[in-house]
């Protein structure tokens, strides 16, 4: 397994930034595939963007395509999710959480994900 800490969210206003990073320690940080999933209060987590190790292919929800971007420096164990132009509805707890298989893909499926942070919370007010 590899141990995740988010950092990065906090309270921002429509319309603005934010950048969330994943620290990563423990296991080799550039054989997994990363993702982050969010969660709002009453709703299920839901995966937001992923990134694989084997070439770097990105993948991302509909809902946050153009507007958010996922990338990883395996230098620094880490794992970014830069988020722009937000939205209300972006109001969520942010988890990064790695995926230890061997995929061609990133997973959208919460179950293929092994390891989890402890999230972080993003607040997007109006």
């Amino acid at each position: 397994q590899v141990q995740l800490v988010e950092s990065g969210g906090g309270p921002v206003q429509a319309g603005g930034s934010l950048r969330l990073s994943c620290q990563a320690s423990g296991r080799t940080f550039s054989r997994f595939t990363m993702g982050w999933f969010r969660q709002a209060p009453g709703k299920e987590r839901e995966f937001v963007a992923g990134i694989t190790w084997i070439d770097g292919r990105t993948f991302y929800a509909d809902s946050v395509k153009g507007r958010f971007t996922i990338s990883r420096d395996n230098v620094k164990n880490t794992v970014y999710l830069q988020m722009s132009s937000l939205k209300p509805e972006d109001t969520a707890v942010y988890y990064c959480a790695a995926d230890s298989a061997f995929r061609m893909i990133a997973s959208d499926r919460r179950d293929d994900y092994g390891s989890w942070g402890q999230g972080t919370q993003v607040t997007v007010s109006s």
